[in-house]
């Protein structure tokens, strides 16, 4: 079997074809990689920029009213991790700039999607494009004529009757195209490391282990399922033109079919529905029968009966800022409603999108690469989480400064000092660890080991039956 892999691998390097295509995708991978790594941190610094200077707005702040700084407001930035060159996922579509104020709950915006020009099918020239779609259609023209040239030319017969079994010539031809896909793939790893070497730590190591080992496990599917289609059919077009059909299948009409399956399984209000039943909610109580009025009574007369007085004019405190911060809570829990459930559809989304992974493992693959670089939905979800809590605690502390900083009711020129916005905390999102996240993407580790385990199983058995022929 050794002797088989290298002599293959002899063949690849005597071939001019092969030689010339390696070079070409090997500098293709060094470019985009490295344009990759350059473009994300252009956009790592200019976060970093932008959130400096809508800081030192915030430091800056001339005494004002607690409340007009609520209005005023902040902004969280959804940052790029060094894993974004290579694979940007959602990122592009969702935003990356979340404004933080009173009253309301704001969608991320500024998405470059929106603002381009060049939006095509596939997304921007990134690694994982090459990842995804070129370097296993590589791997299938390299691989479709395995066994059927063999056969054609006699020499199958040859090496059987040197005593080498045809599972080990097989496998030894899948290991040898494997082969080229993994380096391939660790060629442009090691240009991230080199280029991000500042910003690699063990976390990032263990997203890259996690995005090589499953891009590994892909190629190592295509490059078996392009063998045993060379073994199944008696020449080599065919099982070329059958390998790629499948090749289509998996990564242009197969996702689309699945992603409208899921959409029809958990459908997701539209904007304008989700928003009116939150304004609704707030303004007339969840249960419908408790609006803000009511409310705004029921507090006032609380509040009274604690201070033991008689009229908000007598109240040590301004009463303002009391019924501004039972308004935001009470919006939280509007909030923790509507968007609860629509987190529950995302996820439900995402974990049947996950299942059809077992008809598809280019499904698979996708959701390790977007989950492994930090750019999917559960990592989107995850800072909206935390900076929607942010929001609360930033609020909170405005409001609470407005009602008990030395104010009374109804002195709404009154003006908190520079210090006291100085010493509210920035907003810093720290990343989940992806220890804490596997479990997630677990469905599409089982999935991809899946589609090995079995096309081994065929490849072993195909190599029996033909061999009694």
């Amino acid at each position: 079997m050794k002797d088989i892999f290298i002599n293959e691998w002899r063949g690849f390097v005597r071939n001019q074809l092969f030689f010339v295509l390696s070079i070409l995708f090997t500098g293709s991978l060094a470019v985009v990689t490295y344009l990759g790594i350059v473009q994300n941190k252009t956009q790592i610094e200019i976060h970093h920029d932008a959130h400096r200077h809508i800081r030192s707005q915030w430091d800056e702040m001339k005494p004002t009213n607690p409340h007009g700084a609520a209005h005023f407001g902040s902004y969280a930035f959804k940052p790029n991790t060094v894993l974004n060159g290579i694979d940007e996922g959602i990122t592009s579509v969702t935003g990356n700039v979340l404004r933080l104020e009173g009253h309301a709950q704001n969608d991320l915006v500024y998405s470059e999607a929106s603002q381009s020009l060049l939006i095509s099918r596939f997304g921007k020239l990134k690694p994982a494009l090459l990842f995804q779609f070129i370097i296993p259609l590589f791997l299938i023209f390299l691989a479709f004529n395995t066994y059927t040239k063999e056969r054609e030319s006699g020499r199958i017969k040859l090496l059987l009757s040197q005593g080498t079994s045809l599972q080990k010539i097989l496998l030894a031809k899948i290991l040898s195209v494997w082969m080229i896909g993994v380096l391939l793939l660790l060629f442009a790893i090691f240009i991230q490391i080199i280029f991000n070497n500042q910003g690699i730590n063990a976390e990032t190591f263990l997203r890259l282990f996690t995005l090589s080992l499953s891009y590994a496990l892909y190629y190592l599917i295509i490059t078996t399922l392009t063998v045993l289609l060379s073994v199944q059919f008696s020449s080599s077009s065919a099982s070329l033109t059958f390998a790629i059909a499948v090749w289509v299948l998996w990564t242009i009409f197969l996702p689309k079919i699945a992603g409208n399956a899921v959409e029809q399984l958990s459908p997701l209000p539209t904007r304008v529905e989700f928003k009116k039943a939150m304004e609704t909610d707030r303004s007339k109580g969840i249960d419908g029968h408790n609006p803000s009025g009511d409310r705004e009574k029921e507090l006032e007369k609380t509040t009274l009966a604690k201070y033991k007085v008689d009229s908000l004019s007598q109240l040590p405190i301004n009463f303002d800022g009391l019924v501004m911060q039972a308004d935001e809570e009470y919006g939280n829990s509007v909030w923790d409603k509507h968007f609860g459930q629509l987190y529950e559809q995302l996820l439900s989304q995402k974990r049947n999108y996950q299942l059809s992974g077992i008809i598809n493992p280019f499904a698979s693959l996708q959701n390790l690469s977007m989950g492994s670089a930090g750019t999917d939905m559960i990592h989107h979800l995850d800072f909206l989480k935390q900076a929607e809590l942010y929001r609360r605690a930033f609020i909170k502390i405005l409001n609470d400064k407005h009602a008990y900083g030395g104010s009374k009711t109804g002195e709404w020129e009154w003006k908190a000092d520079n210090d006291f916005f100085r010493s509210v905390k920035d907003f810093e999102y720290s990343t989940t660890s992806f220890a804490n996240l596997w479990t997630k993407y677990l469905i599409d580790i089982v999935v991809l080991a899946f589609w090995v385990i079995l096309l081994f199983t065929l490849i072993l058995y195909s190599s029996k039956r033909v061999s009694l022929l």
